[in-house]
């Protein structure tokens, strides 16, 4: 007897994602503006190092709390009452490091400006891959890595073309980003609840009824009995049940995965490629411009890389990611002693390396190998410790590259990739093709 397939209403699914994924725009917002404000922001705080590694680090400071609190807040009230919040922090946080009137005013407002990175971080990518079908979740997924990059890309030509603004043009960059907020929170009040998160509320009627938009009836029905067989007997469970036995093998992968992603050092070439360019004495309009073109590098790798995650595989792309940084850092390192100009070429060949695996592969990973019981703690615990990683790399690389060097800097980033590639290797399985209810065998303890 031949197994008839669900139908998808495809259109009705990227809408939900796409939605949802402008929450990674925001994210991309506030990580990409300060490359562009850092030359400005020198100048108008007078910042040493330290206070430079902690006026970009701040935004990991918020958005660990910013994890903390949407996880708690996705579990009570829902997906979408947390993306509603997300989208008005990243309005109010715009406009308040526009206007600040000094260093103690701005650090601050970043810093309430990663709690909605931080909450948008964790909410988008958990809250697409539980609207989204197996066959379709891996690049749903990964819209939110487009989104994040689109919105880097976008930030970074916005903030060269408010480069010969005056002194104030930092302002201007900062405050622009009200906009994007704004429609973000209009489109939330638009999506649905997650059908998972109804489910686990008791309110079936209402999940049955967006999984029959999402698919047709029989996918509907699949999804309600599959999900009902992994809550079977479960009750509210605390937040230390992530870390029993059965589902804490998933949670120390989902951790490395989240600290690899930050430490592998990728992230010093997005938020400082002022400082990286200034040692080979390019100026600062083309300090500027090299971001916009680490954006479009970005965005280009990206979108083939959504192509290939449910094609090839997490696994494959992850490893790729790690071997061939840990290479393209030893040649950066040399470059970067020589002080050659080609530097910018094997850089831009690292971001692209970066933006094909380990940056959109980690959130896909993240966001599908935990259990239905413990999703959204894990994933909080995961992403909390992703941006704690964030913190330390951001914090402490204008500190490094004075002390030891620019160049021995990236040779510490190389023997840290080719640690990431040994557990890659031997602790992260294949998930591509898999329900979620599936892959709560995958990487369950025994």
């Amino acid at each position: 007897m031949r197994t008839v397939l669900p139908k998808f209403n495809t259109v009705y699914i990227l809408a939900i994602s796409f939605i949802s994924a402008l929450g990674g725009y925001l994210f991309g917002f506030d990580f990409a503006v300060i490359a562009g404000a850092l030359p400005f922001l020198r100048d108008q705080f007078g910042l040493n190092e330290y206070w430079e590694g902690f006026a970009t680090g701040s935004l990991a400071l918020g958005a660990i709390i910013g994890c903390l609190v949407a996880g708690n807040m996705a579990d009570k009230y829902g997906r979408r009452a947390g993306l509603l919040l997300a989208a008005a922090i990243f309005a109010i946080s715009s406009l308040a490091m526009a206007f600040a009137p000094g260093l103690y005013f701005f650090i601050p407002a970043r810093f309430v400006a990663g709690i909605g990175v931080g909450m948008a971080s964790m909410l988008s990518p958990m809250y697409i891959a539980e609207v989204s079908p197996a066959p379709y979740r891996g690049r749903m997924v990964a819209i939110n890595q487009l989104t994040i990059v689109i919105g880097i890309l976008l930030t970074n030509l916005i903030n060269y073309m408010l480069r010969n603004n005056g002194p104030d043009a930092w302002r201007w960059m900062f405050g622009l980003g009200a906009i994007p907020s704004g429609l973000f929170l209009l489109g939330v009040c638009w999506l649905p609840e997650s059908p998972r998160w109804l489910l686990k509320s008791g309110q079936e009627a209402k999940a049955s009824a967006i999984l029959s938009k999402i698919g047709d009836t029989s996918f509907a029905a699949s999804s309600i009995q599959s999900f009902r067989e992994t809550m079977k007997g479960e009750l509210k469970l605390p937040f230390s049940a992530a870390f029993g036995k059965a589902v804490l093998p998933a949670v120390l992968v989902g951790i490395g995965l989240a600290v690899f992603q930050q430490f592998c050092g990728i992230n010093v070439v997005f938020n400082y490629p002022s400082n990286i360019f200034e040692t080979i004495g390019a100026s600062k309009d083309d300090q500027l411009l090299q971001t916009v073109f680490i954006g479009g590098v970005n965005l280009l790798f990206t979108l083939l890389a959504m192509g290939l995650v449910d094609k090839l595989g997490r696994r494959p792309l992850m490893l790729f990611g790690a071997g061939g940084l840990a290479i393209l850092y030893i040649v950066i390192a040399q470059l970067l002693n020589a002080k050659s100009a080609s530097v910018g070429i094997f850089l831009l060949s690292a971001i692209g390396t970066y933006a094909l695996s380990l940056a959109p592969v980690t959130w896909v990973l993240i966001a599908e190998i935990f259990p239905n019981k413990v999703r959204s703690t894990a994933i909080s615990i995961a992403v909390l410790c992703l941006w704690s990683a964030y913190f330390i790399l951001t914090f402490t690389f204008p500190v490094l590259a004075k002390q030891i060097g620019m160049h021995n800097t990236f040779y510490i980033y190389s023997v840290i990739c080719m640690i990431g590639f040994v557990f890659v290797w031997t602790k992260v399985k294949e998930t591509k093709g898999k329900t979620l209810e599936e892959l709560e065998t995958v990487f369950a303890g025994h």
